[in-house]
């Protein structure tokens, strides 16, 4: 009996070392493409937000103007890095009215500040693989003057030569949330939600 109980509870620290200890064995898969820079490729790419409305609906809006790099390792991706940059002025919410409100104004200043705060950066800090194409992003967001850490779930959908461009391109999806709260907004808060949820499509050229 004893000896079944040990059994026992040696499998169950066997289990939780194999769970806990997974994502330490994930490794980022090699790129078959060069190092150095890529360029955001704008006419694919996509930089939407959502945040939730009087506990009814997620309010969706996006941004028109940003720009990334990304400086590519392809042989340790972990060892890769990116910077963003966004205009928070060209946030765009498609308001069905806009001929008695400029409801984008609004949101921009309002709830961005983009007057005092012209540009919104990312830069990334560190890489983690979770697989051989998925990773944790993580980097400091600077938001209406405020720098915070923030985390991303990023997958790499693709890195080839692209098909008519002819160059070595990349294609990643990406998710995470914070809270605007960090970061000083605090203006309708409990009918407008705290959390701010990201979702990122993107493809880079290679510079």
């Amino acid at each position: 009996m004893i000896s079944a109980t040990r059994n026992f509870a040696c499998s169950l620290l066997l289990a939780a070392a194999l769970v806990t200890g997974s994502s330490a064995l994930a490794q980022a898969a090699p790129l078959n493409v060069p190092a150095g820079e890529y360029a955001l490729e704008n006419t694919h790419a996509s930089l939407t937000w959502q945040i939730r409305h009087l506990g009814l609906s997620n309010y969706t809006a996006r941004f028109a103007t940003y720009d990334a790099t990304i400086n590519l390792n392809p042989t340790d991706p972990t060892k890769s890095s990116v910077s963003v940059t966004i205009d928070p002025k060209s946030v765009r919410t498609d308001f069905p009215f806009p001929e008695k409100e400029n409801f984008d104004a609004v949101i921009a200043e309002k709830f961005l500040q983009a007057g005092a705060h012209p540009v919104i950066t990312f830069q990334s800090t560190g890489l983690t693989a979770t697989g051989a194409t998925t990773g944790k992003l993580t980097g400091n967001l600077t938001l209406m003057g405020v720098t915070k850490p923030v985390t991303l779930d990023v997958t790499l959908n693709a890195a080839m030569d692209h098909p008519f461009r002819k160059v070595p391109a990349l294609g990643f999806s990406a998710t995470g949330t914070f809270k605007r709260s960090d970061f000083g907004s605090k203006d309708l808060q409990g009918p407008i939600g705290d959390d701010i949820k990201l979702m990122i499509e993107a493809e880079f050229l290679k510079k």
